[in-house]
């Protein structure tokens, strides 16, 4: 398949940016909220027909780069929706911005608009070029489902159960069809087969050394310890729990875990129910060879958690917070220390086992000899 069919996919995404403006100009000089409804059936129908003009001569059969152009194309107005709330730009989404569900309106609301906006719409085009030129994306696309489920998991509970939750309108029903069509795409990358199976007949059976003979793999279960220990202490304290030791790291270092938009009581719950039993089979994946579900494991996990971070941090110190909830200036370098460092360690963790997985797998057995 020739590169023009990822290249359209590029350029529809960039066409959302003359859309949203004519769009929101529409909207304002009919000052109506029906002209919002038919702003965004026109865009969908553009949409569509600029998709089937682009790739009517060679459609590609993966359903999914059909699902990651449109994605794409929305990856772009979330950037453009999170520069226009930062006051960068203005007369894009102001109208959306305005009658949109407040949740948007948030600071987990903004740094999940900054998600999406960069880092997803980097994937969703390296995942349009492999299936352009034929390659594997299933390593993307499990950094990438770890993301999705992270960033879907949060909104939606935090939706339901913060301070938003009875202001829940059509727009958050139209955001549960886009989580709709991402676990199906979910579900689609799980089934593709794993680049190990390539990988081993190029590897011959790998020496089982000892963890003393392993440094690096000691220095990730050394710190797998305290960051189980971690993930549990930030779980219990959005559980209200009252020891000193929550309440003083709460009032010192993290107060943004009692914001009443709930988004960080979900995030640090999810992270205590998944990431801390995440450690532990990580440490024994460590510890004994021939797990070979470990490199999968680490993407998914490392997705998530870098796109937890990434929202967690953001939202502590941005203006959208208040003030109280915000991180003291005097703690500021301590919590970012320790957040960046809780965020950076299982991305090297999955680059190791990705990049060297002779540990993970499991020797072939040798055919016999007539």
């Amino acid at each position: 398949m020739s590169a023009s069919a990822g290249t359209g996919v590029f350029v529809l995404s960039l066409s959302s940016i003359p859309s949203c403006y004519l769009f929101n100009s529409l909207i304002y000089s009919n000052n109506s909220s029906d002209a919002f409804v038919f702003a965004g059936c026109a865009a969908v129908l553009i949409l569509a027909i600029s998709a089937r003009f682009m790739f009517k001569k060679k459609a590609p059969a993966d359903p999914l780069f059909y699902v990651y152009a449109v994605y794409a194309f929305l990856s772009v107005v979330n950037l453009i929706i999170g520069l226009e709330q930062d006051n960068i730009i203005d007369g894009f989404v102001t109208f959306y911005l305005k009658e949109a569900d407040p949740h948007i309106n948030t600071a987990h609301g903004h740094m999940i608009s900054y998600w999406d906006g960069w880092v997803h719409y980097l994937m969703y085009l390296l995942m349009i070029a492999a299936i352009t030129w034929g390659d594997s994306y299933r390593t993307i696309g499990l950094y990438w489902v770890g993301s999705f489920l992270m960033r879907a998991i949060v909104y939606i509970l935090g939706n339901a159960v913060g301070k938003y939750g009875s202001q829940v309108g059509p727009l958050f029903l139209l955001h549960m069809l886009y989580i709709s069509v991402s676990v199906w795409a979910c579900f689609r990358i799980f089934s593709q087969p794993s680049t190990q199976d390539a990988q081993v007949t190029n590897i011959q059976e790998a020496p089982r050394r000892s963890l003393l003979r392993r440094p690096l793999d000691l220095l990730f279960i050394i710190y797998l310890i305290p960051a189980f220990g971690f993930c549990v202490l930030r779980g219990l304290v959005a559980l209200d729990c009252s020891s000193k030791c929550c309440q003083d790291y709460t009032q010192l270092y993290e107060p943004y875990l009692k914001d009443p938009s709930a988004y960080p009581k979900v995030q640090m719950l999810v992270n205590m129910l998944y990431s801390g039993p995440y450690y532990i089979i990580t440490l024994y994946g460590l510890l004994v060879p021939g797990c070979e579900w470990m490199p999968d494991l680490t993407l998914v996990h490392s997705g998530a958690l870098a796109q937890a971070q990434f929202s967690h941090i953001g939202a502590s110190l941005h203006t959208r917070t208040p003030f109280s909830y915000r991180v003291p200036a005097d703690s500021q370098l301590v919590f970012l220390l320790i957040n960046v460092l809780y965020a950076l360690v299982p991305q090297a963790l999955c680059y190791r086992c990705c990049t060297r997985p002779a540990f993970f797998l499991r020797p072939t057995p040798e055919k016999k000899r007539d």
